[in-house]
């Protein structure tokens, strides 16, 4: 069974598309456990686990910079499509 690169670990990934974020710090808003601000928002960690607070900031990041995947199956969670 793969692992997808995850190392085994149960939990959602989270990536923070550097060229699309404005900073708007909706993220670090909704989701300060998950977010943090520097130039432009990135996680605080790789693997995190399950919150809806991330989802939440995902699906309501207003240019869509940040992504959440199953971090054992790759797949995506957020945003919603």
């Amino acid at each position: 069974m793969s692992d997808n690169g995850s190392g085994g670990q149960a939990g959602w990934r989270l990536r923070v598309d550097s060229t699309r974020c404005v900073s708007s710090g909706f993220c670090v808003g909704s989701a300060p456990d998950h977010f943090a601000m520097d130039v432009v928002s990135g996680p605080l960690a790789d693997v995190v686990a399950p919150s809806d607070a991330v989802l939440e900031a995902a699906d309501f990041c207003p240019v869509e910079a940040i992504s959440v995947f199953d971090a054992q199956t790759g797949t995506q969670l957020a945003p919603k499509r």
